[in-house]
């Protein structure tokens, strides 16, 4: 998994050390040449660290958190017992806030925790040497709050580790009930806690030990904001990767397939900071390859249409989702239940390449019954998105390669008039009329006219934004998208769909498809200096306001604060009205 970067001691990194060895010190005792000498006086000094009362313990916590940054995969310390010192540090920290406060104590617990994680990333053999020192119930301890969320944030990305491995897996899962319930909770809440604990806290009365750990020394309140956003993130990204653990193993589903928790989890946007992180999407779909899981996210029409929303995105999960979607379809149990809504979206995405093959052959399992009438959908607007599917992938190649080259040719000739005609009947601004135009140019085309097929659908996307009709535009663009390359996509069709996404209040889709937009720009060949366009700088800055992090915290407060403030206005006798007041709505 990610780390997050190396982070200087709270005070200074440099030490001064006299010439002659200190047995006392542990960094005189690392400089030791002769391991025979070396080695002893580490093990010794790790012994005697849960118990002395140093004031420049934080230093040598500092420093071998950022030697196990360095080389994780080293046994060395491991072997002399850094993970019991480590362990017996934390719960040290935990049951005597009096120690705790002492000097620069505070720090201790949070880089004893980093030193562990660090060293249990990679190998298993470091990984059980851990477990064996009893780190997990350390852990735990700073996982349930006993500190701060900072201190979570790095238990969290330990146990992950832990979780991680097969043969330590057994020894977090002693906790599972618990360990589970505290993950949801705190990728639920972490956000709501690190904006009420820190962000919305005014600058300089912040907990220093936070700033100077977000900071690394360096201050001021954009830094701060910044790595606490950053941190926020990574709390979040590491408890779904311990929760998608357990999910992958089949364990405590009824717990993570609580219809509270599921609807929670597909609004997480997620590993954006952690890339090795599942994300919200990616526990999803662990949970989609299970039975109860299916059944309870084909319940959930909110988690549906989430999935529905980032498949036809520019989203680098968008293909998750579409797995998702899939496998809730191949379920004889759930197909029928999801198809009503999946079909409307998954019908723009049938000529995405291999994957919209995919798509096909899951959406036309049942076509023929659906044909004949043997089956019939609830929706009759998703029965009309699978006919067109088969007419688009079967039924239309069929008939083209029944023609003659000339009745081909004649055919793109006849398309290529329209579009010209409806280009012009635009520019007046006889949009419906262009739009109809469009329409009939589409049905001239073949399958194989991809290029003319791409402007088509672009124009009429413009077409439905001008009509106010941002669903429509959605279907046009996607479906563009889909027939251009992955490598070069369609600008004016991303631009487009970032716009129909901005009138439906999808800040996030918007947002990534503006972003595609102004990256397929930059990498345009046919423009030697590319501008981006103040128009897509406008929208970038309006959905990322939108789409910041902490923006449904900062609702929430603003909210809460409100009632608080109406709360304080009324009168002492709740039961008499002012004189003003209406006696109605």
């Amino acid at each position: 998994m990610d780390s997050p970067g190396q982070i200087n001691s709270p005070t200074t990194t440099t030490t001064t050390t006299n010439s002659n060895s200190d047995s006392s010190c542990f960094f005189c005792n690392v400089k030791e040449p002769d391991p025979s000498l070396r080695r002893p006086k580490i093990a010794q000094f790790f012994k005697q660290i849960p118990i002395r009362d140093d004031p420049e313990l934080v230093l040598v916590l500092s420093g071998l958190w950022n030697i196990a940054m360095i080389n994780p995969d080293d046994s060395e310390f491991p072997s002399l017992g850094i993970f019991d010192s480590m362990a017996k540090l934390i719960h040290r920290g935990v049951d005597n806030k009096k120690w705790l406060r002492r000097d620069q104590n505070i720090y201790i617990p949070y880089y004893a925790a980093h030193i562990i994680g660090s060293y249990t990333m990679n190998k298993s053999q470091l990984a059980e040497k851990a477990v064996e020192s009893g780190v997990v119930l350390a852990l735990m301890e700073l996982l349930r709050g006993k500190i701060s969320w900072v201190e979570q944030r790095v238990a969290v990305r330990a146990l992950g580790h832990l979780a991680s491995h097969e043969k330590t897996f057994e020894a977090v899962a002693v906790y599972e009930a618990e360990l589970v319930k505290l993950a949801m909770e705190i990728s639920c809440s972490c956000l709501d806690v690190v904006y009420e604990k820190f962000i919305r806290v005014e600058y300089g009365k912040r907990s220093k030990y936070h700033c100077d750990l977000l900071t690394r020394g360096l201050g001021g309140v954009e830094t701060e904001n910044k790595k606490a956003e950053e941190w926020a993130s990574q709390l979040q990204c590491w408890s779904l990767y311990l929760l998608n653990c357990f999910a992958c193993k089949e364990m405590s589903l009824d717990l993570l397939c609580n219809k509270d928790f599921l609807k929670v989890l597909s609004g997480i946007w997620g590993g954006l900071v952690n890339r090795a992180s599942p994300g919200g999407i990616g526990l999803i779909k662990t949970l989609c390859c299970t039975k109860i899981g299916r059944e309870k996210i084909a319940d959930l029409r909110e988690v549906v249409d989430s999935l529905c929303n980032l498949s036809r995105s520019s989203d680098d999960w968008r293909e998750i989702a579409i797995d998702c979607l899939l496998l809730l379809l191949k379920d004889p149990e759930t197909r029928f239940q999801v198809m009503d809504t999946a079909a409307l979206f998954l019908v723009d995405l049938v000529e995405l390449g291999n994957l919209g093959d995919k798509i096909t052959q899951v959406m036309l399992q049942d076509f023929h019954k659906i044909r004949y009438g043997d089956l019939r959908l609830k929706n009759k607007e998703a029965e009309k998105a699978v006919k067109e599917i088969w007419d688009l992938k079967v039924e239309r190649r069929r008939r083209e390669n029944l023609m003659s080259d000339r009745e081909l040719k004649e055919r793109e000739s006849m398309a290529g008039v329209l579009k010209q005609e409806g280009n012009q009947k635009f520019w007046p601004g006889y949009v419906e009329n262009s739009l109809e135009i469009y329409s009939e140019a589409l049905e001239l085309c073949t399958v194989k006219m991809r290029k003319e097929r791409i402007v088509l659908h672009s124009n009429r996307a413009q077409c439905y934004l001008l009509l106010r009709k941002p669903e429509a535009a959605i279907s046009d663009t996607t479906r563009a998208l889909c027939l251009s390359s992955s490598g070069r996509p369609h600008g004016k069709s991303l631009w487009r769909r970032s716009q129909a996404y901005a009138m439906k209040g999808f800040s996030r889709e918007s947002l990534m498809d503006c972003i595609a937009f102004i990256n397929a720009r930059m990498k345009s060949v046919e423009k030697k200096r590319v501008r981006i366009p103040y128009y897509a700088v406008q929208m970038i800055n309006k959905q990322m306001n939108a789409t910041w992090l902490f923006a449904a915290a900062e609702s929430k407060n603003c909210s809460k604060e409100k009632v608080e403030k109406s709360k304080r206005k009324k009168p002492q006798n709740q039961n008499q009205l002012p004189r003003n007041s209406c006696l109605h709505e």
